[in-house]
């Protein structure tokens, strides 16, 4: 299948997460958070087989992001891209060590004709990262499993033209459920999760007129709803900038460039 250059959520939520993103010539995922299946199932309705996936670029070790690598990773042997930390978290989930590439924590490299910017957000977990993308002029930012919002992260989400950000909670919602009170801390608190206002709040302010499209992304399913982070961000910023869901159960919208 003859498609241009884009993007797409393939799963986003504490289930799973995992992004497919192809360039020019270079077709990669973000994260293996959902089963190996799942993940051929997903990339089939887009026309992408397994054996075309160069890479796997990872943000860090938690469960939703790297649990396909059993599959990806081992039996199709798919390179994984990820800092030293996350290396070690990876080695220690499942005890041997697949085909790393080791980039380093806030300095761009580049893989085939993608430049990668991987830079520190704030999660329960060692040197987790998000990521700008940059190729054939593009700028797209990915940025998921963050408590609050850096001077980093206000930074890197300057002039982008894409965007698939974190918008996880409503903190009533959290506060509501019948968790215990340490998910909900975690959830709540600076290494935990970005709630809709904040979410909303960081893109009016990094909102410009290049910027084309945003997936609201890692949504709870018991403690958000889709038109309540829809709203939340809208009331920001109007009906200007394209918003949609990136959601768990199935693939989300394929963006192109």
């Amino acid at each position: 299948m003859n498609r241009k250059p884009g993007y797409c959520p393939l799963a986003s939520g504490s289930k799973g997460n995992a992004l497919y993103f192809e360039s020019g010539k270079t077709k990669i995922l973000v994260d293996a958070g959902i089963s190996g299946l799942q993940t051929k199932k997903r990339l089939a309705e887009l026309g992408v087989g397994i054996e075309e996936i160069s890479a796997i670029l990872i943000t860090h070790d938690h469960t939703d992001h790297i649990q396909g690598l059993r599959t990806l990773a081992f039996r199709h042997n798919i390179p994984v891209l990820a800092n030293s930390e996350t290396a070690k978290g990876i080695y220690q989930t499942f005890g041997a060590c697949p085909k790393f590439k080791i980039f380093t924590t806030g300095e761009s490299f580049t893989y085939e004709d993608l430049e990668i910017h991987p830079y520190s957000i704030p999660h329960d977990t060692s040197d987790p990262v998000a990521f700008t993308i940059r190729t054939g002029g593009i700028q797209v930012g990915i940025c998921t499993d963050l408590g609050y919002v850096t001077s980093t992260v206000r930074s890197q989400l300057q002039n982008l033209d894409y965007l698939v950000l974190e918008s996880n909670h409503e903190p009533s919602m959290v506060h509501a459920c019948p968790r215990p009170m340490v998910y909900k801390q975690r959830v709540l608190g600076r290494s935990g999760h970005l709630s809709n206002e904040a979410c909303a709040s960081l893109v009016e302010e990094i909102l410009h007129d290049g910027l084309k499209h945003i997936h609201l992304a890692h949504l709870s399913q018991e403690c958000n709803a889709p038109q309540t982070a829809l709203e939340t961000v809208k009331n920001k910023i109007g009906e200007a900038t394209c918003l949609a869901i990136a959601p768990q159960e199935k693939i989300g919208e394929y963006v192109t460039f």
